[in-house]
């Protein structure tokens, strides 16, 4: 950054440099001195300010044409610098003359100047416009108060014939693949040309190398040219100085998000070179240094208004899908089907792929993030959602087995919450993982790691390896509400299905029978009573009560809530032979949330006065938030396949309209 500079003085001649306006030159008139010299004056043309430095104290430089003389002590400096570029080269100068003991002029030393202005800028104040050398530009602080410049990462494809993201090529095809990309501007002033042995360089360090690129516009009056000078092999790049006062404008882009390896900041420096000699190198006299912080990657929650629903069509679920599109058509959204030559047979959208997006000042798109599972679908977020203004992303283990963990349908993030006074703006993120004391399935390390390293909604790992599908949102979930809260956090719960059985049996409602048009399945006749008196599952669900009760211990403490920010679904589960939970009737918390509107499966619980009691409850403890339920029936598709609406279906929603740098970590 700029700074003071050393310059040697030699007596008996006159040297040349350069003076880079916003700096200091300091120059040993002491040590460049002739022997028997005891005394100096300096002289200087109206272009430069001096000031003369001795014994550390700085003293106001003589009028250019001052017979003013001072006494040569070591250690005296002459520091000058200059505010105006020059218009030709070494039309400024500054001569110091030395005297011997009865003031007889000895020899004199002199330096020939030329003034250069050179200003790398950046929106380091984050309005839009990139200021003239903001003094944060070469750093990056978080929170509403901070600064630093923003760059996003090119992963969407403006030109429908490259096979893969912006990030992934050197060239942009077009204006629309310049948005997304951030300005810098190289300030440059001064004469009409350097004079010879100098040269601007643009440069990145070598870890920076594949995270950033840079672009340069050629010609931008004939043929605009957008030639890439920087990233991947590309290290430095020489600049063409056009002399007077001139703008050269530079496009950055982020090539990676963070992550584990990276915690998302990159630089770039301009510098001045100089050479002494033809084969002799360069050695540096000036540098000025910017710094980017790479937008994450941020998920949305619930409680976000839906834009696109997706669903694949199977042979076995059209009535299903007719259902959906019922409630995407009342919630106002639309609704995207993926058919059997992408899905290629795989049904669970969610468990696929997650939709996030990315932001800079400048900028906002979607993003999705692929999962490792690559089941069926894929294919289906390269072929059917990258494309121009819709980013791709994905983390697959080079080593590690995918499990079920690794599926999307493990991945959550709460509303907004404060905890303890501290704000968490964008949410929290939930991820399903073992018991902390055993060796179970966890969520990839790679996935986990990225996650962790977006820094803006602070991951949550709770336990759910105790599920045979092992997903958070099996007994997790978030509705809207229009009250000061704004959400509520909906969890499943074993021991309000009892309490509401038990209800029901001294009703007399003992024989109401459960699985009343259930398809798909073997349904011999289930009543509340056969329920209530198999000690067996009794037991199953006091074990997955108190699983679910760790969670909810976990999630009070780290989103900051209390008993009445949660709502108790009735659920009931049984264990599978590897001791795994699975949903005894369709998993109602496992619902799709299109704002106001609720796409619930259907539980098939008991019927009593022609009404199914479990739907009955759920009504009575959702409809006064302002909610609307739609029972959706999901048995013969999902629920026999252990997945229910939630893991077929999946919602692109609208970003947050807080900014992610005005959040603290």
């Amino acid at each position: 950054m700029p700074g003071d500079r050393t310059l040697r003085l030699q007596h008996g001649n006159r040297i040349e440099a350069l003076c880079l306006l916003g700096t200091h030159i300091s120059a040993d008139v002491y040590g460049a001195a002739p022997a028997g010299a005891v005394s100096f004056g300096v002289k200087h043309t109206e272009g430069v300010s001096v000031e003369v430095v001795c014994r550390g104290q700085a003293e106001v430089g003589p009028a250019p044409s001052s017979g003013t003389r001072w006494l040569l002590d070591e250690g005296t400096v002459l520091r000058f610098s200059m505010s105006r570029a020059s218009t030709e080269v070494n039309d400024n100068k500054v001569t110091v003359s030395f005297y011997a003991e009865g003031g007889q002029p000895i020899n004199q030393a002199g330096v020939f100047l030329t003034g250069i202005g050179i200003s790398l800028d950046v929106d380091a104040d984050r309005d839009g416009v990139v200021e003239k050398n903001n003094p944060n530009k070469a750093s990056w602080t978080w929170g509403p108060e901070g600064h630093g410049a923003i760059l996003l990462v090119s992963c969407d494809k403006e030109n429908p014939f490259t096979p893969a993201s912006d990030c992934n090529d050197e060239r942009v095809f077009s204006k629309e693949d310049l948005l997304d990309l951030s300005r810098m501007v190289l300030r440059t002033e001064g004469p009409q040309s350097l004079p010879r042995g100098y040269e601007i360089v643009l440069s990145i360090p070598f870890s920076d190398a594949d995270k950033v690129g840079v672009f340069y516009m050629q010609n931008p009056f004939f043929g605009q040219r957008y030639v890439h000078v920087l990233g991947r092999r590309k290290l430095y790049h020489t600049v063409q100085y056009t002399g007077g006062a001139a703008e050269l404008d530079f496009f950055v882009e982020g090539l990676h998000f963070p992550d584990d390896t990276f915690p998302g900041l990159v630089s770039i420096h301009v510098s001045l070179l100089e050479t002494l000699a033809e084969g002799i190198p360069h050695t540096p006299i000036f540098t000025d240094r910017v710094v980017f912080r790479v937008a994450p990657w941020i998920m949305t929650p619930n409680t976000l208004a839906p834009v696109n629903v997706f669903v694949c069509s199977m042979k076995d679920n059209y009535l299903f899908v007719k259902e959906i599109k019922n409630l995407v058509n009342k919630a106002g959204c639309e609704l995207k089907v993926c058919f059997g030559y992408i899905n290629r047979g795989d049904r669970w959208m969610q468990d696929e792929i997650e939709f996030g997006y990315t932001h800079a000042p400048h900028k906002s798109f979607p993003v999705v993030l692929d999962s490792p599972r690559d089941g069926g679908l894929e294919q289906f977020s390269i072929k059917e959602l990258l494309g121009p203004d819709f980013g791709y992303v994905t983390r697959e283990p080079l080593f590690e087995a995918i499990a079920s963990l690794d599926s999307f349908g493990n991945l959550e993030v709460s509303p907004p919450v404060t905890v303890a006074g501290k704000e968490y703006p964008l949410g929290r993120i939930l991820i399903g993982s073992s018991f902390p004391t055993s060796a179970g399935r966890r969520m990839t390390r790679m996935v986990r790691d990225f996650l962790y390293a977006q820094q803006v909604q602070a991951p949550v790992e709770l336990y759910s390896d105790w599920l045979s599908v092992g997903h958070v949102n099996e007994f997790v979930t978030f509705v809207p509400t229009s009250d000061t809260k704004r959400f509520r956090m909906l969890m499943a719960s074993p021991a309000a299905c009892y309490k509401l059985f038990r209800e029901k049996q001294k009703e007399g409602q003992g024989e109401a029978t459960m699985f009343k048009g259930y398809s798909g399945m073997d349904t011999k006749r289930v009543t509340i009573n056969k329920v209530l008196s198999s000690d067996i599952l009794v037991q199953q669900n006091q074990y997955v009560q108190c699983c679910i009760d760790w969670n909810r211990d976990i999630l009070k403490k780290e989103l900051g809530l209390m008993e009445e920010d949660i709502i108790d679904l009735p659920a009931l589960f049984k264990l599978d032979k590897q001791g795994k939970a699975v949903p005894y009737f369709p998993n109602m918390v496992t619902m799709i949330v299109l704002a106001k509107d609720l796409g619930i499966p259907k539980p098939f619980g008991p019927v009593v006065g022609g009404e199914c009691c479990l739907e009955r409850r759920t009504r009575s403890l959702l409809e006064p938030l302002g909610l609307c339920c739609r029972f959706l029936e999901d048995v013969a598709s999902y629920h026999g396949r252990l997945g229910e609406v939630r893991c077929g279906t999946n919602v692109q929603r609208q970003p947050f309209a807080f900014k992610w740098w005005h959040v603290t970590p």
